[in-house]
């Protein structure tokens, strides 16, 4: 039996049309033309459209996560301008990630790194390597002189009758201040401090930042060097992780809507998404009928595949199995777009700015 031949106009089927540079002369034309292309370019097309639907939506509140070293490779400036327009309203991150930021924030500069170059050479010299980029030592000593400052200050009372215990979110929020009191150069932590953004690092001991806070534990007890680690029990550092878990259900419950944009995965993609199994098991194992959030938007930025298993590749259908997401056919709209997020977010960031400055006067900036 032969094929029935349709035709995809009469089917209702969806057009593609060429990318028409002479017509383009915003990033929003472009990225609005790739979404009409194919494979990846229309994944950054219709990762754009579904941003600009999240940020245009008044109940919605969107939650960046961000893994890798996308401030050594010089990305900070545009997250700040984000959180600044009011595009992103929580971040979710790497320790390390926040602590590169800071070492360009307070002065600090990242280096080129050759192939000639020796690591054994750049170990002994005090240069930490990063794919193609140098970290300097000096720099990290550096942050650890303000982290230093900022816990000999101790925690904020963050309530009546409540212990004076860090978080990594009131941890962020006492360098943010830090950095604005000091007028220090553009950084997340500061930016997120001035727009009332929350910022989470889930895997804080996984970082500079949490290095340094061990060591400062440490020197607050030991009488010597010799004495930091002596004994069964070396002091702990007074910081708890759970208030970071609840803080940010109780951020998710205010939202009516949710968008997750997931730069690479790991840890801050899991961490993020979580919440809505965890508000399913609150209920299921306490009794309580509290209303479970799903994310509604979704665009993701990295190149994992999706066929080693891992989170960081997994797609947002698998989440929607998860009850993370809210599923197409229950409104729920989502991008993945595989690749280096150095080649793409800035472009789509700048769509973004542009699209925010072309709205009607009132509209450029969001509060949540």
């Amino acid at each position: 039996m032969g094929r029935e031949l349709h035709d995809g106009k009469r089917d209702g089927l969806t057009p593609l049309e060429p990318i028409d540079l002479q017509q383009v002369s915003r990033f929003g034309d472009l990225l609005r033309a790739m979404e009409r292309s194919a494979f990846g370019g229309r994944q950054l097309g219709m990762a754009f459209d579904i941003l600009t639907s999240a940020v245009d939506d008044p109940s919605c509140r969107l939650v960046m996560t961000i893994s890798g070293a996308m401030t050594v490779a010089k990305q900070g400036k545009i997250l700040c301008d984000l959180i600044d327009r009011g595009v992103i309203h929580a971040i979710v991150a790497t320790g390390a990630l926040i602590a590169h930021g800071l070492t360009e924030s307070i002065g600090g500069t990242h280096y080129r790194w050759s192939p000639g170059m020796s690591d054994e050479a750049l170990y002994a010299e005090g240069y930490n390597r990063i794919y193609d980029t140098l970290e300097m030592e000096a720099n990290l000593n550096d942050v650890e002189s303000l982290v230093r400052r900022v816990l000999d200050e101790g925690p904020p009372a963050e309530g009546p009758g409540e212990p004076r215990v860090w978080s990594s979110a009131r941890f962020c929020r006492a360098v943010g201040a830090a950095l604005s009191e000091a007028a220090a150069g553009p950084a997340i932590l500061r930016s997120a401090f001035e727009r009332g953004v929350p910022v989470f690092i889930p895997a804080f001991t996984d970082s500079e930042l949490g290095l340094d806070m061990a060591t400062w534990s440490l020197l607050q007890k030991a009488d010597s060097a010799a004495d930091c680690l002596a004994g069964d029990a070396p002091p702990v550092p007074p910081f708890n992780p759970f208030h970071d878990l609840l803080e940010y259900a109780q951020w998710v419950r205010q939202a009516e809507r949710l968008a997750i944009w997931t730069i690479g995965g790991g840890v801050p993609r899991n961490w993020a998404q979580q919440v809505g199994p965890f508000f399913d098991v609150i209920n299921v194992r306490t009794g309580c009928d509290l209303p479970v959030p799903r994310f509604h938007y979704g665009v993701r930025i990295c190149p994992e595949p999706v066929h080693f298993g891992g989170l960081s590749g997994c797609t947002y259908s698998e989440g929607v199995s998860w009850g993370k997401f809210v599923g197409p056919g229950e409104g729920g709209r989502f991008a993945e777009v595989h690749a280096d997020a150095t080649t793409v977010l800035p472009l789509l960031a700048k769509g973004l700015l542009e699209w925010l400055d072309e709205r009607p006067s009132g509209q450029g900036t969001r509060e949540r």
